[in-house]
């Protein structure tokens, strides 16, 4: 099992590496869009990561899988340095890099990543309002969404934004009044 103070260790300089490879060839959103799909088939498939992650697997068959996975519309940087986590058995590694990449990514293009956590799918115009209530706060060029939906809530949103967190969720206002009527 992968330690946390282990990923991050070894995250940083290759995503850095893979940043410095991007700025280069001009491809930092290429990459950042790219890797966003990786992630997706990652975090969407445990066997993958099992596969990707398992030593008694042979280098060439990681390999090739990832070429058949990652095909020709992926940008080649991004598919020959994930060979090359291969080569150095690192791949195991590949989501805490390219989620490391994602955030160095943020930085360089001044954007915030707001975490929305809603009882139901947000609306587009909901989503916008949300943006500009984020860039509001931040004062970041750009605000990226990643939503989730917890039933839970009951209504209402959670939004996240680095280590602030405003509340605006059903249960959220219903845990407070809680909180004040047993207080008195």
């Amino acid at each position: 099992m992968k330690s946390n103070a282990a990923a991050a260790e070894i995250s940083q300089p290759y995503a850095q590496a893979l940043l410095s490879i991007a700025q280069s060839q001009n491809s930092t959103e290429e990459i950042g869009t790219d890797a966003r799909t990786f992630l997706g088939l990652l975090t969407g498939s445990q066997e993958l990561n099992n596969f990707l992650a398992n030593p008694f697997v042979k280098p060439e068959n990681k390999k090739n899988l990832l070429k058949q996975l990652l095909g020709e519309g992926v940008s080649p940087y991004l598919r020959n340095f994930l060979l090359l986590l291969v080569d150095r058995r690192r791949i195991a590694f590949s989501e805490p890099i390219l989620q490391q990449y994602l955030v160095l990514l943020r930085q360089l293009n001044q954007t915030v990543l707001a975490e929305i956590t809603s009882a139901v799918p947000l609306t587009e115009s909901q989503q916008q309002a949300i943006t500009e209530k984020v860039i509001t706060l931040t004062k970041a060029a750009k605000v990226e969404l990643a939503t989730k939906i917890d039933s839970d809530l009951i209504g209402g949103v959670i939004i996240k934004v680095g280590s602030q967190v405003i509340d605006a969720s059903l249960r959220g206002q219903l845990r407070r009044l809680s909180l004040r009527l047993s207080s008195n």
